[in-house]
């Protein structure tokens, strides 16, 4: 199966291990060395009321994505998420 990378934002991103629901890709870190994918980055979670304030995004690594359906990716994340800061932005 082949998938551009324009598609796999439109995916829901779900983790096996504990049945959480991640949000939408975001983007995609790719090494352009080698041109492999390196990791998904997906948001974090609101910080204030679940409204405002998005929270860190959170980056998964390549190793833990297990399977890339037709709307869904399923990753197996165990252990704490890597986060990654996202640029300041003010909601008026």
């Amino acid at each position: 199966m082949q998938c551009r990378i324009a598609d796999l934002r439109c995916k829901e991103v779900v983790n096996i291990a504990d049945g959480m629901r991640m949000g939408n890709v975001e983007d995609v870190l790719v090494d352009t060395v080698s041109g492999r994918v390196m990791a998904l980055v997906t948001p974090g979670p609101c910080r204030f009321l679940g409204l405002f304030f998005p929270g860190d995004d959170v980056v998964i690594r390549w190793e833990c994505v297990r399977r890339i359906g037709e709307d869904l990716i399923l990753v197996e994340i165990r252990g704490p998420c890597e986060r990654c800061k996202r640029p300041k932005r003010w909601f008026f």
